[in-house]
This record gives structure tokens, C-alpha cells and sequence, in this order.
């Protein structure tokens, strides 16, 4: 990730000038009359997504200038790293310097490219930043996004549990931390039957992956993700078209991992622990069935009513483990339910929380790093649309409507009310592409929540 930025130097770069509506009047002031004609011979406009390369007496690239309407926006210079030319920039302009560290990790999301599979259609430009810019934070906040998008970008037979598990791993010994996971049946004997079940049917057996880091005198914060490697809806089997873009059905995970990571490269006090969920919805002879009820690891029985509501059930067993410890903090992330999507859209990041203050300042962390989130209801009053008739509760409502509210309310059934407690139901992906954000795997609240976290324990 660091591929796109070379920090400080003597390196000779290219200048970028960023200009809005308000700045450009003076640059043009500083600016000789050929160059100024120049400009309006190419009816050059100081807005966003306006580039234009600036020549000298002879005719060569001098600079170049770019219009943007919002300095704090990252992902107003998003596009720059393929558009420009191949080589070292570096930003000038009035207000790049206070915004630079926003300005940078939108470039750096902007190079970015999923090359497993295929070799990159060019190299991005670098953007040369200057010493006095925070670079740990920029680095680590591309490359913990870049980690999101490509583990979602994976199709799924790459990114089994047993491969989410190797990530975990390998970023556990990078960052000197415990690791340890819970496989197969060793699920029922330690108490994950609800893992167990949703993961048995498939060849790739279920796990529980944990992570420990941190100093333990630090608050706990216990990070959890919905690692559904691939759903194929179970026996209540999914149409088609809405299987095909299930290898993201792992996405929760991928964002509890990206930010356990940069929460331990920028080394956040905190004593951070990580459980990821990890299994196959698949279809064989030992798949659960709609009818079927599970004990929980809470001791909850859950009745089934859809087979395709499976995150629910791999994230209560982990849900209540995490809680066993009384974190300071507790969020999870999941790709949860298609009608978080029908509420906000796919490009906001929809959360529920039994936190006032915490939703509070997830929200204002959001709007500060432009990374949108929105707090939905844990409105009681459809707490018994989950009323089952042989068992405590069933694991979908029994009507169409609220599904992400409902979906929300039986996670909460399996969080400790002492605990302040966060859900993210994310889209984790991409539907058209936008500045810095291609179509694909995509970190959703993953900033917000990461600047919410600096915030409280910084």
C-alpha cells in the first residue's frame, strides 16, 4: 500500500495545484498572462473533477491544476492517481496543508487496484507528502482499507475460514499478538453450537478465530465480525442472483479485521480483542433445516425459520462470549440483512446501538473523516415479531418489515445490557464506481468508527 506516497525526501515531484471556486481568483493573480490564457483558452473551471496540465515558456508540463469543491473531502483528489501520468506529486494550494492527511489517504484509496487475479492496467502516480504530515496515520489507514477490499474482493474459494484464520494469523505476528481458534467439532465442545451448525454441512470446517493485543491494564475492546465465508441461503437456497455476490457475505469479518489492524500499527491503548465467526453456508445431507432448534451458547434455544438468516446465529454464540468478559466497548460488523440496504442505500453504513453518547459520537466521527453512517432504531415493540412458539425465539421476524431492526434486536438479545454496545449492518461493497471507491469490496464506517475510537482513548 505504501507504494503510493514516498514521505519527505529530496525526491523532485511534480506540483499539483487544488483550487476551489474561492481559491482560484488569487493563484490566477500569481500566475503570467500566457498561462493565464491558457486557462481560459481551455475554459478550465475550478470545480471537482476539472484537471489540467500547465506548460511552461517551452511547452512542458510545469504543474498541473485541479479544481475540487471540499479541501476536507479524501476522496476529492481521489481520481488523480490515474489520471495523471505515471510519476512523483506533490499537493500545493490554499488549504492543502491543514487538510493534507485527508487529501492523502483519499489518494492512496484512489491507487488502489485488485491484482490477485490480474495484472493492473497501469501504476498509479505517487503523491509525494511532506515531513510534517502524519504518516504513520496515512499509510496505515490505506493499507487497513485496501486489507478490507481485498479480503471481500476474494472470491470464496480463496477466502474459505481457513484462510480468513491464515490472515488473522499472519496479522497476529506482525503485531506480536495472541492468536488462537476454535475448529469443527471442537465448536461443541467448548460451546459454539450455533457456529457449528451454520458451518457443519460444508468440506471447510467452521472456526472461531480470537485475537489478543494490548496492554491488559488498557479498557477492553472487543471487536466482532460475521465471517460467512460464501451463503448460499442453506436449504432455504438463494435465487440465483442474489448468490452471485455472496463471496462478500464475509465482509463483517474482513472490517473487524482492518480495523484491529490499524487500531495495532498506530497502537491505540487499548487491550483489543478480535473473535471472528468463520463458516460456509453450504447445502449437503447435514445441513440445519427451518424447523430446527439450536441451543445457543447463552443457553437461548432458537428456533429456525429461514436458513438464510444465518449470520445472526454465528454472531450470537460469539456475541456472548465477548460479552463474558465485560468489554469497555463491544462492535460488531456484519453483512446482515438486504433491508439495511432498502433503508439507507449501499453507500451509507447503517449501525444500531444501546449507547446514546456512543452512537452520538459514531455519527460526528462519521461526518468528520467523510465516512457516512446512520443510526437505526432498536425500537422494543418488535421484539415480538421474534416469538417463537417451541422455543426462547427464532432467528427471523414473522413479518417482512423492519428486517434490519429485527435482525438487530435478536443480536441484542445476546449482549449484556452493562456492555455499551455497537452493530454496523454494512453493504461492504460497492455497486458503481465513485472517486476512490471502485466497484468491489469496500470498507464501510470503517474510518468513522477508527476516528470515533482515537477520540475516547487517545
Amino acid at each position: 500500500m505504501t507504494e503510493s506516497f514516498v514521505f519527505g525526501g529530496r525526491q523532485t515531484a511534480i506540483s499539483v495545484v487544488i483550487v476551489t471556486a474561492a481559491s482560484y481568483p488569487r493563484f490566477l493573480k500569481k500566475l503570467g498572462s500566457a498561462q493565464v490564457a491558457w486557462l481560459e483558452q481551455n475554459q478550465f473551471e475550478a470545480r471537482a473533477g476539472k484537471l489540467l496540465a500547465i506548460p511552461d515558456a517551452d511547452g512542458n508540463v510545469e504543474r498541473f491544476i485541479c479544481g475540487v469543491s471540499d479541501l476536507a473531502d479524501p476522496f476529492a483528489i481521489a481520481d488523480l492517481p490515474m489520471q495523471l501520468p505515471e510519476g512523483l506529486y506533490t499537493l500545493e494550494g490554499s488549504g492543502v496543508k491543514a487538510n493534507i492527511e485527508a487529501l492523502a489517504i483519499g489518494w492512496g484509496l484512489g491507487a488502489y487496484q485488485f491484482t490477485r487475479y490480474k495484472n493492473a492496467r497501469r501504476k498509479p502516480a505517487r503523491l509525494k507528502l511532506p515531513n510534517s504530515a502524519n504518516h504513520p496515520h496515512v499509510q496505515e489507514t490505506v493499507a487497513a482499507t485496501n486489507r478490507v477490499r481485498d479480503l471481500i474482493n476474494t472470491p470464496a474459494e480463496d477466502m474459505m475460514p481457513q484462510h480468513i484464520s491464515a490472515v488473522v494469523g499472519e496479522i497476529a505476528q506482525t503485531h506480536a499478538a495472541e492468536f488462537q481458534e476454535i475448529i469443527g467439532d471442537d465448536l461443541l465442545t467448548s460451546n459454539y453450537p450455533c457456529i457449528h451448525t451454520v458451518g457443519r454441512a460444508s468440506v471447510h470446517p467452521p472456526r472461531l478465530i480470537e485475537l489478543l493485543w494490548g496492554d491488559k491494564s488498557h479498557p477492553l475492546l472487543t471487536l466482532v465480525g460475521k465471517g460467512i465465508s460464501f451463503d448460499s441461503g442453506g436449504l432455504n437456497i438463494k435465487p440465483s442472483n442474489g448468490m452471485r455476490s455472496m463471496k462478500k457475505d464475509m465482509g463483517g469479518a474482513a472490517h473487524a479485521i482492518g480495523l484491529a489492524q490499524l487500531i495495532m500499527a498506530l497502537e491505540l491503548p487499548v487491550r483489543l480483542r478480535l473473535l471472528v465467526a468463520a463458516a460456509e453456508n453450504a447445502i449437503s445431507s447435514n445441513s440445519f433445516r427451518p424447523g430446527d432448534v439450536i441451543q445457543t451458547r447463552s443457553g437461548i434455544t432458537v428456533e429456525i425459520d429461514n436458513t438464510d438468516a444465518e449470520g445472526r446465529l454465528v454472531l450470537c454464540d460469539a456475541l456472548t462470549e465477548a460479552c463474558e468478559e465485560k468489554p469497555d466497548l463491544l462492535i460488531d460488523f456484519a453483512t446482515l440483512t438486504g433491508a439495511a440496504r432498502v433503508a439507507v442505500g449501499t453507500e451509507i453504513a447503517a449501525f444500531f446501538s444501546n449507547d446514546k453518547e456512543l452512537a452520538a459520537d459514531i455519527l460526528d466521527a462519521g461526518e468528520q473523516v467523510s465516512d457516512p453512517t446512520w443510526q437505526l432504531p432498536l425500537h422494543r415493540g418488535y421484539r415480538s415479531l421474534l416469538k417463537s412458539h417451541v422455543a426462547d425465539l427464532q432467528n427471523c421476524a414473522s413479518s417482512p418489515f423492519g428486517g434490519a431492526i429485527t435482525a438487530a434486536l435478536y443480536l441484542q438479545g445476546f449482549v449484556d445490557n452493562e456492555v455499551s454496545w455497537a452493530h454496523f449492518d454494512v453493504m461492504a461493497w460497492n455497486n458503481r464506481s465513485r472517486s476512490g471507491r471502485p466497484i468491489g469490496g469496500e470498507a464501510m464506517g470503517l474510518r468513522a468508527v477508527f476516528e470515533m475510537l482515537e477520540k475516547r482513548y487517545k
